[in-house]
């Protein structure tokens, strides 16, 4: 906006359509990930959803066919270079030149955390690797093959999906903490690298979710057997203000304002979505 303009309401309401927007979602198949592309269809963008299992879209497929955006499902790797390849060319072909990109892509693994069986010198170094490789490499991957596009454009929007382990580590997952700083890290610098190399109409941020009960935490917040919360779960409820764990829907106003107009002049910056965890002492 120009230097004086005014702001009226049809401008700032015009923010959340994201009609003609094009949308990559990695790991779209999954709980945080399927939330959001619904939310962007919702809104008006055609979303391709990208996951190595893309079966697991089917639990969101109602409400992705409510429009008015479209959708497609791609199954993708996004640890492999020519599956990233040629999910590029099927969402071109499909949907047009992508514009946004999130990657959700991501997660931990039972094998690399500690606990009363497995100290942290046993962990296999397969694990490590795999949870390694899935977090940064499953970030990086799919910024080269689809923000290739966005500089050539010289326009786009990526967002990933990093962790409050960014910032404070936790106990028992050093290989997801781990994982998820360098994610925050790496945000910034492409932020930097596409706003200065190519053009400043390509923003790069994250969100850092707090505690949120996905496929790949809940052996770790939850008995299995009972479902009661386990030592660790209720240490983390204790230690949120808002006093609950969060819930997908929790990061759509955050995610969709990152990706919107509405953050024209934000970049490079993590933005907790936590219930005020990262602001506790525990005191």
């Amino acid at each position: 906006m120009a230097e004086g303009s005014q702001v009226d309401a049809n401008f700032v309401a015009g923010w959340y359509n994201l009609a003609g927007r094009t949308a990559v979602v990695t790991g779209g198949a999954g709980v945080l990930g399927g939330e959001i592309a619904v939310a962007l269809v919702s809104c008006g963008a055609n979303v391709a959803v990208l996951d190595l299992q893309p079966t697991g879209i089917d639990r969101f497929r109602e409400r992705l066919d409510r429009g008015p955006g479209r959708s497609i499902v791609v199954q993708c790797d996004v640890l492999s270079r020519p599956s990233l390849v040629a999910a590029e060319k099927t969402v071109l072909d499909e949907l047009g030149p992508v514009d946004t990109l999130i990657n959700a892509a991501g997660g931990n693994s039972p094998s690399a955390t500690t606990g009363p069986e497995r100290s942290f010198f046993d962990l296999p170094e397969e694990a490590l690797r795999f949870v390694a490789d899935l977090n940064v490499l499953g970030t990086i991957l799919p910024c080269q093959a689809f923000g290739r596009g966005m500089a050539e454009r010289q326009r786009g929007v990526v967002l990933n999906v990093c962790s409050m382990n960014a910032f404070r580590p936790l106990t028992r997952i050093p290989a997801y903490s781990a994982a998820k700083a360098a994610v925050a890290n790496f945000t910034q610098w492409l932020a930097v690298h596409m706003a200065r190399e190519y053009s400043p109409q390509i923003r790069v941020n994250a969100i850092a979710p707090g505690f949120f009960l996905t496929d790949q935490n809940r052996f770790l917040l939850t008995d299995t057997s009972t479902g009661e919360l386990t030592p660790r779960g209720s240490t983390i409820i204790e230690h949120t203000p808002m006093g609950r764990f969060g819930q997908p829907e929790d990061l759509l106003g955050t995610a969709l304002w990152l990706l919107s107009p509405a953050a024209s002049f934000v970049t490079g910056v993590v933005v907790p979505v936590d219930g005020g965890f990262s602001a506790f002492s525990g005191v």
